[in-house]
């Protein structure tokens, strides 16, 4: 059944004004008349099944029925991505949702080559993979800031999995086996509270922020294999990992 999010009220009888692409989408794509059910959820009051009332020539008009699902939220987790190149970065989003990720925040690093982002646009993305994956709420997105003022601010309850590309290179700023992550599973010892991934920018952290992020309390860092990872395998590959280790995939 077509989900559809919406950012109205949901109750019994409320009437769903869709936008206007949301329009386009239900009477010209899917061709929806009159009756029709669907599922709406706004990331507050849970799922909803509700009916095409009305029809215009470029516009609907939808009426609530009944939650179908009641409110929940994904494990508290954060992906936490230097900004790159477009592509990629949609990608990223798009598969950190339906990954499960609560939040997604963009930083800026010394390695950053980019600063160009559409922030509206990566929400969109958001939006459209929790519709497809059944979540009933809508990952969080921020716009971008400097790692630095984001560290210098971090809520000390939450963990930080560092996914550290050279810790395994013995030219590292540590180098031999003390500069060596441990892997991620291994590294990943199950324990209650929010946490967080940290992947870097093309091109890695720079030596002084890996340098820096090892010396926090908070901060585990971990390698993700013996492979150079592109920053979008590396995010897919970092979330499926703690999914496995200490999220919700333990449940399915």
């Amino acid at each position: 059944m077509i989900r559809l999010y919406v950012p109205d009220p949901l109750s019994p009888g409320a009437a769903v004004a869709p936008t206007l692409d949301q329009a386009r989408y239900l009477l010209g794509v899917m061709r929806l008349q009159p009756g029709a059910g669907l599922l709406l959820f706004n990331g507050r009051d849970g799922e909803w099944r509700a009916r095409v009332e009305s029809v215009g020539k470029r516009h609907c008009m939808l009426r609530a029925e009944a939650q179908t699902r009641p409110m929940s939220f994904p494990p508290d987790l954060e992906l936490i991505i230097a900004l790159i190149k477009r592509g990629p970065l949609e990608t990223i989003v798009e598969k950190a949702v339906e990954l499960g990720v609560r939040r997604i925040r963009l930083v800026t690093t010394r390695r950053t080559n980019t600063d160009q982002v559409r922030t509206e646009r990566l929400q969109a993305i958001a939006i459209e993979a929790a519709e497809q994956t059944g979540r009933v709420d809508v990952a969080e997105l921020s716009a971008p800031v400097k790692l630095e003022a984001l560290l210098l601010n971090w809520p000390k309850e939450r963990r930080l999995m560092f996914c550290d590309e050279a810790g395994d290179d013995p030219d590292s700023a540590w180098g031999g086996d003390q500069g060596r992550a441990p892997p991620a599973l291994a590294a990943l010892s199950p324990a209650s509270g929010p946490w967080a991934v940290l992947i870097g920018p093309e091109g890695g952290f720079a030596p002084e922020e890996r340098r820096a992020l090892r010396g926090l309390e908070f901060v585990t860092p971990v390698a993700l294999g013996p492979r150079i990872l592109r920053a979008d395998t590396a995010a897919i590959a970092a979330l499926a990992l703690w999914q496995a280790a200490l999220g919700d995939w333990r449940d399915g």
